[in-house]
């Protein structure tokens, strides 16, 4: 009704990367939050899983680095083939959790093994899994899981709308790797840039992400 011409900002439930937190991720993405300033929100939440300590972590106690699923105990290499990942469940079930608790949202935004995680969860939503109310999600420097057990996330392409952001120079997910995962999708919107394995927001990708996200509707996926 006319009451809601007053249309608030979309709402982006943000996914971390591996290593990286909810504080960590907000702390590294203000040039892109600046960049989407009244059409879009990030709401940031942490992964369920703290990294075993390592020496190089003491300083941090408080922010644990964190994680989404392991290919290995306690480790994780987005290009292994994994016989037995762990914690993806609890991961669903965390995103899950956030969209009932802290929502609406209106979709995803995930960076690396984040985007991993916010693909699957497009998966399971195309799917028709009731848990995951979202439109659309920007995946950065995302991958599709080698590991079997997560095989069935890929079989069928992915009816949801993504924009795909993919460095050139990514040293840690290689663009083949993104351009690999864009392919699972119906329709995916792909944009590269020259830069590596970090969220960009200059200019073209501004441009990019705010022509994406103006094909949506706050409240279109409640």
């Amino acid at each position: 009704g006319a009451a809601m011409a007053e249309a608030r900002p979309l709402r982006l439930l943000a996914l971390h990367g591996y290593r990286q937190s909810a504080r960590r991720f907000r702390q590294r993405t203000g040039a892109l939050r600046k960049a989407l300033r009244g059409r879009a929100e990030l709401v940031a939440i942490d992964a369920p899983h703290p990294l075993p300590a390592g020496a190089e972590d003491d300083s941090e106690g408080d922010d644990p680095p964190r994680g989404w699923w392991f290919s290995g105990p306690g480790t994780f290499e987005a290009g292994e083939a994994a016989a037995a990942p762990a914690g993806l469940e609890e991961s669903l079930s965390a995103v899950a959790a956030a969209l009932a608790e802290h929502g609406p949202f209106d979709g995803l935004l995930g960076f690396s093994q984040g985007a991993a995680l916010a693909a699957m969860v497009c998966a399971l939503r195309a799917s028709g899994d009731p848990r995951f109310p979202v439109t659309f999600a920007v995946l950065v420097a995302g991958f599709a899981s080698r590991a079997p057990a997560h095989g069935h996330f890929y079989r069928e392409p992915i009816a949801l709308p993504t924009l795909h952001i993919v460095g050139d120079t990514d040293a840690v997910i290689a663009a083949p790797l993104s351009r690999e995962l864009a392919q699972c999708f119906v329709e995916p919107v792909v944009l590269t840039h020259p830069g590596g394995h970090f969220i960009p927001a200059a200019a073209a990708q501004k441009k990019a992400y705010l022509e994406f996200l103006e094909r949506f509707c706050p409240g279109q996926g409640q």
